[in-house]
């Protein structure tokens, strides 16, 4: 029997997923969450051989939680995706992520893949996978990322500075950096952009 953890914080699609995989003999939902942080206390809690983990997920998203289920556990971890940006792609295989697809593959497709993945196997969607080989390279350095990724918050600027340990004038200076990289006209516009192409 696998046992799955389902996270997803649309509770319509994540309940609905949750019925139709326990319909198949050897798979049981054992938890299901509807927030990252969710995600990750049950897993510890629960220790399922596999999570399917939406990336669209607050407070933090589905990769953040996928890294730290991780770090701390065997649990196989499958991301489900309504925007499969590439650069996402990249850092999840570089997180240990064992499946990508997006949220139009059906339940029944679903189940197989997490079979594999439960058996060891990768599954990466086709359409995602040639999209990474064409994408384009990140301009930002990892500064830049690391106070983009604190601005999507919603960040001050002197919260930023506390958060990443830089002195505010720093964090303006990359911020500014990053704005003129990405063409923004407000550091949270550049934040969300970065986002957008899975930089962050």
């Amino acid at each position: 029997m696998i046992r799955l953890l389902i996270a997803d914080d649309e509770d319509l699609l994540r309940s609905a997923l949750a019925s139709l995989l326990a319909l198949e003999d050897d798979l049981a939902v054992v938890a299901e969450a509807s927030t990252s942080t969710d995600a990750v206390r049950l897993a510890r809690e629960h220790r399922p051989d596999v999570a399917v983990l939406d990336l669209e997920m607050p407070p933090a998203d589905g990769l953040r939680a996928a890294e730290e289920i991780g770090a701390e556990l065997p649990t196989r971890i499958v991301l489900v995706t309504r925007h499969a940006r590439p650069a996402v792609l990249r850092r999840a295989l570089a997180a240990g992520v064992r499946g990508f697809v997006p949220k139009t593959t059906s339940a029944s497709r679903l189940a197989e893949i997490i079979r594999d993945v439960a058996a060891g196997r990768r599954y990466v969607d086709a359409d995602i996978a040639a999209a990474a080989l064409t994408e384009d390279e990140c301009p930002l350095t990892d500064r830049e990322l690391e106070v983009l990724r604190a601005a999507r918050t919603g960040a001050s600027v002197n919260e930023i500075a506390a958060q990443v340990h830089l002195a505010p004038g720093t964090v303006r200076n990359y911020l500014s950096a990053a704005m003129t990289k990405l063409q923004a006209p407000t550091r949270h516009a550049a934040a969300h952009r970065a986002w957008q192409q899975g930089w962050i």
